[in-house]
């Protein structure tokens, strides 16, 4: 009987270790403080295998962050489509900024790099966000048809959601402390629901 081994290939191995290693180090060091020296080092692998998978290290630094941004978004919008009550906002952004406080080094590179990087940005708007963006468009222009939101541009509460969401995932170096309990990444969670849901004008 033939045994077959169901471990990725070993270049495949090879690629997500040197993905790994760049995420790591990008997020303590930054992209411009990183040799690729000090990639194939912590990758385990020899300089001249690191460039067998990537061009240059800016390559890493684009498949690294838009992968990044990839995930995040994914999650958030796996976690709308399943969320019980369109009012649930609050449960969804407390979840993904628990998820996003456990991966600060994801966090720090989306965020930071792409600021930096116009190249960077670029493609994470293309390939990720506007696609992300048209996903979440639908999921609010629905809630608007049922009557639970009122009616107004679908595609600009994405934006302004999604944004708000970013704001929220980057907390620890603006709205919050880095060691911030779970206690208060929910009081963050209800009041950013709220604003986005209520908005900030008294009720007459």
């Amino acid at each position: 009987m033939r045994v077959f081994n169901s471990s990725p290939p070993a270049e495949a191995q090879t690629r997500s270790r040197i993905l790994s290693a760049a995420l790591r180090l990008f997020a303590s060091q930054g992209f411009d403080g990183t040799t690729t020296r000090d990639l194939a080092q912590a990758a385990g692998v020899a300089e001249g295998t690191l460039f067998r998978h990537f061009p240059n290290k800016k390559a890493i630094l684009i498949e690294v962050a838009t992968n990044g941004w990839v995930e995040i978004l994914t999650d958030l919008l796996t976690e709308l489509s399943e969320m019980g009550s369109y009012k649930a906002v609050a449960q969804v952004m407390r979840r993904r900024m628990w998820n996003m406080h456990k991966n600060v080094d994801l966090m720090r590179v989306c965020f930071m790099e792409a600021q930096f990087h116009p190249d960077l940005r670029d493609r994470i708007q293309l390939e990720v966000i506007d696609k992300m963006s048209s996903v979440a468009e639908a999921f609010f222009q629905t809630a608007m048809d049922r009557g639970i939101y009122r009616q107004t541009n679908a595609k600009l509460v994405a934006k302004v959601f999604l944004g708000m969401f970013a704001v929220a995932g980057f907390s620890n170096n603006t709205l919050m402390e880095p060691d911030a309990s779970p206690q208060e990444m929910k009081e963050m969670a209800e009041g950013l629901a709220d604003i986005f849901l209520n908005g900030v004008l008294a009720k007459e």
